[in-house]
């Protein structure tokens, strides 16, 4: 479903660019996430790159598609690392600016055994965000922003809906307000929440209720995933269906949602019908949560191929 009827070239089919957070994550593994201030020792440390977004275009690259990322970052190691792990996975990073004298984002994760997680993130507040040199000849077949940086993720959005490209919005909790995170649901066709996005969004836990506040005229696809329940999304005449992901053994849902949202835009770049759309980004992110460390799980065409053939490479 190719967004607002305009047809995708050739050359931007599978082509998606990605707009937002790239974050260098320490993933601690733990016997249980504390509930009180206490010391606990870790089984395991990673150090990866992570970020909706960013985690997203590494997400389309490993299933095939084409990705590119544009972001901020301090110009110091921690940066450079995320620029280099990008590049490694294929991703172009033509976009992602470094910007001296500031930091880079980093987070803390906890994982328990259970594959649940406990992230603390820090973001430089500093960071430039006018997003005047963000000026791509090409924004590909379809474009996929998170919340984290609204200005450059704004012009994101209202790019593909001057070209008639899907535009999909990866709507988790905010640092932002919520009229600020209102104007990128309005400006985008394809918004889906996490859990916790669409209640701090909406001020409501109840699914439905929440999904009628957020739905615009605008969007195609008005939904929010539920963890091992998939996706609830509403339809045109207000109704709310539910599909399931398939069942795996949970070890890690760190990127789990960075997965869907990728998956989704590359479906969309890949002018798949919707109920496609979500049985392959339900797919891509069981079989992520069955797999350990993050961004280090996504998985590849061929390991999807093999966990569901109906996604043949």
């Amino acid at each position: 479903m190719p967004g607002r009827g305009k047809a995708l070239s050739d050359a931007s089919f599978g082509e998606v660019f990605c707009v937002g957070l790239a974050i260098q994550d320490i993933i601690l593994s733990v016997d249980a996430i504390p509930s009180s201030p206490v010391k606990i020792y870790a089984r395991g440390r990673k150090e990866i790159g992570g970020g909706p977004a960013a985690t997203a275009s590494v997400a389309i690259a490993r299933l095939g598609g084409r990705a590119h990322f544009a972001g901020r970052t301090g110009a110091d190691a921690v940066g450079r690392a995320l620029k280099e792990e990008l590049e490694a996975e294929g991703v172009g990073t033509a976009w992602l600016k470094e910007f001296d004298g500031y930091l880079s984002p980093s987070s803390v994760i906890l994982v328990d055994r259970n594959g649940e997680r406990l992230i603390v993130a820090y973001s430089d507040p500093d960071l430039p965000k006018d997003p005047t040199w963000l000026t791509p000849p090409d924004w590909g077949g379809a474009v996929l922003c998170d919340l984290s940086w609204p200005q450059g993720a704004l012009k994101c959005l209202r790019a593909a809906r001057e070209r008639g490209l899907p535009a999909v919005l990866d709507a988790d909790i905010s640092r932002h307000g919520k009229d600020e995170v209102a104007e990128l649901v309005a400006a985008a066709d394809h918004v889906v929440f996490s859990r916790p996005g669409l209640a701090q969004f909406a001020g409501t836990d109840d699914i439905a209720d929440g999904l009628n506040l957020a739905c615009r005229s605008s969007h195609v696809l008005v939904g929010v995933t539920d963890g091992a329940h998939g996706l609830y999304w509403r339809e045109a005449r207000g109704n709310v269906r539910n599909k399931r992901p398939p069942p795996v053994h949970v070890v890690d849902t760190v990127g789990a949602g960075d997965a869907f949202h990728g998956a989704l835009a590359l479906a969309l770049a890949r002018r798949w019908p919707i109920d496609r759309a979500i049985d392959f980004c339900n797919a891509v992110a069981a079989l992520k949560c069955s797999v350990p460390g993050g961004r280090a799980g996504l998985p590849n065409a061929e390991a999807l191929e093999q966990f569901d053939p109906s996604f043949k490479v």
